[in-house]
């Protein structure tokens, strides 16, 4: 397989970046990475390898565009609360990148769901707001032996893992057993996962290419108020 001369004036600065090259771009061609979520994290992560041209990308979310999505789901317009949220980024993705393929799965991750879409991708991101689906993708990811990219995000704060890499740490060996689910929804000021989410889009895209060291058995800590980033390791 080879790059077109369209993809080589489209993915240009991948192309001239060091350490990536045409090598690097094809390898993005012939992946496939499954995003669980596109809320706050989704939005940018499905934005950033639909526009970096992963060969296929499978978006998992059973939820509708809402009034107050719109402070931080910058993939979504007014006029389009009501529609559903994979229907909604499945169009603009295309317009964004006619040849990145993409799977619409209008439906919250179940067991069977999991069993179903984890065995026909290479990497999972995880961009959820609940533990029962992290724990879940975990635990699939684990039996499906790929990948899991993790971010979740809190009022100013924000963090990162890449879990299940290589034999690495999985999410539930940092956290423990499933914590309970809170009543409510936590706040957030919008910002704070276009930059985890970000994050999220470049483990993935380093995990698919090669380049550079990734964030596993590790936890990145982000604090907004002050700007800072800390690392935790995993033993």
């Amino acid at each position: 397989m080879t790059l077109t001369q369209i993809e080589k004036e489209r993915y240009n600065r991948h192309i001239i970046t060091t350490g990536f090259g045409e090598e690097g771009q094809l390898k993005l061609k012939t992946a496939k990475v499954l995003v669980i979520g596109a809320g706050g994290l989704g939005c940018p992560v499905i934005q950033y390898l639909v526009a970096a041209g992963v060969g296929k990308i499978g978006i998992v979310d059973g939820d509708t565009v809402s009034l107050s999505n719109l402070q931080r789901q910058i993939l979504y317009a007014t006029d389009e609360i009501g529609q559903s949220k994979v229907s909604v980024a499945g169009s603009k993705m295309t317009r964004l990148n006619p040849s990145v393929t993409l799977e619409l799965i209008d439906e919250f991750l179940t067991e069977e769901l999991a069993d179903r879409l984890f065995a026909n991708y290479d990497v999972v991101v995880g961009a959820t707001d609940n533990y029962t689906s992290r724990y879940l993708i975990d635990a699939k990811s684990r039996q499906y032996a790929i990948p899991f990219v993790h971010g979740s995000i809190f009022e100013c704060e924000g963090q990162l893992s890449v879990f299940n890499y290589k034999g690495g740490n999985s999410y539930a060996d940092l956290f423990g057993e499933a914590s309970p689910e809170t009543a409510k929804p936590a706040g957030v000021i919008g910002a704070i996962p276009g930059i985890i989410g970000s994050l999220m889009a470049l483990e993935t895209i380093k995990i698919l290419t090669g380049i550079g060291s990734v964030n596993t058995n590790k936890l990145l800590l982000y604090n907004g108020l002050d700007n800072s980033f800390r690392q935790i390791a995993m033993n």
